[in-house]
């Protein structure tokens, strides 16, 4: 039998950015009509049973409430908290209960969440908003398939769903040190000492960002990488970058919110190396996980954030519905 699971984060697509940029504002109904495309494409590809997170707004219900008669669905049994944590604790019961994939509904944050929980499940991102970079803009019914297809094991799995890299981040204080948290996109250090509204939209407030990935055609942090020096999900380096205040003679100009080109100062750029510490030492400040102030520094206190290539497998829906295909596996003769 095949199981796939599903995360949908009710609060994806609604962050403080809606009200400070042209960014696209997603409802729970259109997440509703995702995920009934995306449950549609996996019964169609042949997967048996779904797993699904409750959520507060009732996303998953909503979308399964009259698709019973073609795939068995089943809700996990956990206390929701409204918070990442309740996709964290998804992501590890999916793996206990032997889904061979999981669809994700959300953005960088629902993703980097979903690696806290598990790195071994293949995780089939998808989009549902403009400041993304980690997940795949993709019409559901194709995402479905290619986790479908995946789960089943019909296709090569290395090849359609390569593991990503991932920063980690261990905090230093009184000579310990601890892995604190996670990040598959980005890490800025931001001169914010709170964490407030958590999303990060105004480049002179960041300090210094880390990229695991750097895509010119992407919106926000990465962006200032991409158009700089590129860095695809598949190169085993990243990049690290100092931003200058002032802007003078080295900037570059870059789109940080949907709508919103900003020339951005760079003072230096560097690769960086896998499993090479680096120390952040800029305390007081915060530090932002995947777009959004995660980690508040106090006086004293340092992070030393460290490249591994030992993120999650994430499925290529592009790559994986190519090779089906190229070897006709839905085709019948």
């Amino acid at each position: 039998m095949t199981t796939v699971g599903i995360i949908a984060n009710p609060s994806a697509g609604k962050d403080i950015r809606r009200l400070i940029s042209q960014s696209r504002f997603v409802s729970n109904q259109e997440k509703v009509n995702t995920l009934r495309r995306v449950i549609k494409g996996l019964s169609g590809v042949g997967v048996n049973e779904v797993l699904l997170m409750p959520d507060y707004g009732r996303i998953a219900q909503e979308a399964v409430s009259n698709l019973q008669e073609i795939i068995s669905v089943r809700f996990l049994e956990m206390s929701i908290f409204n918070s990442e944590q309740d996709t964290i604790t998804a992501a590890k019961l999916m793996e206990n209960h032997g889904a061979s994939a999981i669809v994700t509904l959300g953005g960088d944050g629902t993703n980097r969440a979903v690696a806290l929980g598990t790195c071994e499940v293949p995780i089939m991102p998808l989009s549902t908003g403009t400041n993304n970079v980690f997940p795949f803009l993709i019409e559901g019914t194709l995402a479905g398939m290619a986790a479908g297809t995946v789960a089943a094991h019909l296709v090569d799995r290395e090849l359609c769903a390569p593991r990503c890299k991932k920063m980690n981040v261990y905090k230093s204080r009184d000579m310990a040190m601890d892995l604190v948290d996670t990040a598959l996109v980005d890490i800025a250090i931001s001169t914010e000492t709170y964490v407030g509204a958590r999303a990060i939209w105004d480049i002179n407030t960041v300090s210094e960002i880390f990229l695991a990935i750097a895509k010119p055609d992407s919106i926000g942090l990465s962006s200032i990488g991409g158009l700089t020096n590129p860095i695809s999900e598949t190169d085993s380096h990243g990049l690290h970058i100092e931003i200058e205040k002032q802007i003078n003679s080295k900037y570059v100009s870059a789109p940080l919110t949907s709508g919103n080109i900003a020339k951005v100062g760079i003072k230096n750029i560097s690769h960086m190396t896998p499993n090479h510490p680096y120390v952040v030492k800029r305390s007081p400040c915060t530090i932002a996980l995947d777009g959004e102030r995660s980690i508040p520094l106090r006086n004293g206190d340092s992070i030393t954030i460290v490249l591994t290539g030992d993120g999650p497998p994430v499925i290529d829906p592009h790559k994986t519905l190519k090779i089906v295909g190229q070897n006709k596996i839905y085709f019948n003769e």
